[in-house]
């Protein structure tokens, strides 16, 4: 048992050893255990906590704050772009290998204070799932909605620590991008109902984070067949965080709008079978009472004078008209 508890400690030390010393003494860059605590912290708040506390209170009202938060985050997440794409990508980075350069040089040190900022940026989108929660917006406290944003700043932590910059940077590149159109969709839709016409490209977004995913899993897997001096550790943590998220924005996609799309296709024609089966029972004398609802008894009217029509010319369209008005009426009695 000990040679087995000094085993792990030994490993733990040749891994912790490889970190990036320039950001020893950063805010808690000094051991995973206070992020841990926070990410464990946020599922309990968003679990547990938070749907306790607002059980039995009305849900808060926070447009102009939505509006706000969101109007912020779309700022903050282009000036995280900005930075990553400047210390590196829109320079001299290689999409296809780009090691991490660990040197003082003023680029690589503003890649890592990218890198830092873009880890704390994580934390700030928990109030993403804060203000579901306070709002009761339950039905949007996903398994999908916990894990992304549960994880995240976890994962991003070790990137910080580790590898502050090089290949695994293109994450937080495509990242920022995203949310920039992510949180300038939320701040238009916190604007109120008015501003709904603007925002019917909804789905696309969902889309678009797709593919952001399948980019960086191709993006990610590539050094495994090419020999770049880039730690393959990193390559399988952010292609599989890639495919992760994939699939799991995928079964989102699926659940909201291909199984909406279909549910939709059958109540309309439920509705015009319906609609086919009552121009028929129209012509019975207990119409009116039969439809049930006083709605039916008004368009089938036009049915039965259309009906009608064609066998009293003289009183088709009058018939129509009152037929339907007195079937709605008689049934509205009978209830």
């Amino acid at each position: 048992m000990a040679s087995l508890v000094a085993t792990v400690v030994d490993g733990y030390n040749t891994i912790w050893d490889l970190r990036d010393r320039r950001v020893e003494n950063w805010l808690f860059m000094g051991s995973p255990l206070s992020t841990l605590a926070i990410c464990l912290s946020y599922v309990m708040l968003v679990k547990v906590w938070g749907p306790a506390y607002m059980k039995n209170r009305p849900a808060f009202q926070f447009r102009r704050t939505l509006v706000i938060y969101n109007a912020i985050q779309v700022i903050f997440s282009t000036w995280l772009f900005y930075e990553i794409a400047m210390s590196g990508w829109a320079n001299s980075y290689s999409y296809r290998c780009q090691p991490v350069d660990y040197t003082d040089n003023p680029l690589a040190i503003r890649m890592v204070y990218a890198c830092w900022w873009y880890y704390f940026s994580k934390f700030t989108e928990f109030f993403d799932t804060i203000f579901f929660v306070l709002r009761k917006k339950d039905e949007h406290v996903s398994l999908l909605h916990v894990v992304h944003h549960g994880i995240m700043p976890m994962s991003v932590w070790f990137g910080v620590r580790f590898t502050p910059g090089g290949h695994s940077t293109f994450f937080g590149l495509l990242n920022t991008f995203v949310h920039i159109v992510m949180y300038f969709y939320y701040m238009v839709a916190a604007m109120g109902p008015q501003y709904q016409k603007f925002i019917w490209w909804k789905k696309y977004l969902t889309a678009f984070q797709m593919v952001q995913f399948i980019a960086i899993v191709v993006h990610a897997f590539q050094l495994l067949f090419i020999d770049c001096n880039y730690p393959k550790a990193f390559v399988w943590w952010i292609g599989c965080h890639g495919v992760l998220f994939f699939c799991l924005f995928s079964d989102f996609y699926k659940r909201s709008y291909k199984n909406a799309k279909s549910r939709i296709a059958a109540a309309t024609n439920g509705l015009k079978a319906n609609g086919h089966s009552n121009g028929y029972s129209n012509g019975s004398t207990s119409n009116g009472h039969s439809n049930g609802h006083t709605t039916n008894g008004h368009a089938n009217g036009h049915s039965n004078g259309h009906a009608n029509g064609k066998t009293h010319e003289k009183n088709g369209h009058s018939n129509g008209h009152s037929n339907g008005y007195t079937n709605g009426a008689l049934h509205s009695k009978n209830e």
